[in-house]
């Protein structure tokens, strides 16, 4: 049985009440459940960890180095210049995909940027929760390769951008 880790960073546990119109109305608990359920069904086990803290959620990544196959991230904020999350992902060689709930690249110009994106395999943006079990399916498929430097002008734009694929839009 394979073992994923969902981790939601800043301000994600106030899922269901930050912004409603933006983010839904379901909660942290419900999107955990959904994404537990959906890994059980695919012979998957889920471990879930949210902080609002920079440093405990660099310690997760370290920790899952070897006790995990992959990681489902949404790092929230930290997404646009968090270079020690980066760089947490970038030393371990456990697979990430980064996952937003909304699309980032129709929102503020500074949502646009990642500075996670290019450690992870993968990216998922604006397909909501589904999102989530979206990340989950590209990690059971066995993408190691990282997006890397430059991926935004390698990877046509679109709501899933993967690794050694030019395009994926489900």
């Amino acid at each position: 049985m394979k073992k994923i880790l969902l981790m939601n960073g800043p301000n994600l546990n106030m899922l269901g009440i930050r912004e409603p119109g933006v983010y839904g109305n379901n909660t942290l608990a419900e999107l955990e459940r959904q994404v537990i359920e959906y890994g059980a069904a695919h012979d998957c086990e889920v471990e879930c960890f949210q902080s609002n803290h920079e440093g405990d959620l660099v310690e997760k990544i370290h920790a899952m180095h070897g006790a995990c196959d992959g990681i489902i991230y949404n790092p929230g904020a930290h997404t646009h210049y968090s270079y020690a999350l980066r760089d947490a992902l970038g030393s371990v060689s456990t697979p990430c995909v980064e996952v937003h709930i909304s699309d980032v690249d129709a929102r503020e110009p500074f949502r646009r940027i990642s500075v996670i994106a290019p450690a992870c395999v993968a990216q998922v943006k604006g397909r909501g929760f589904a999102g989530y079990c979206d990340a989950l399916d590209i990690l059971l498929e066995g993408v190691t390769e990282r997006l890397g430097e430059g991926y935004e002008n390698r990877y046509k734009s679109g709501q899933v951008i993967m690794a050694g694929r030019d395009y994926r839009d489900e």
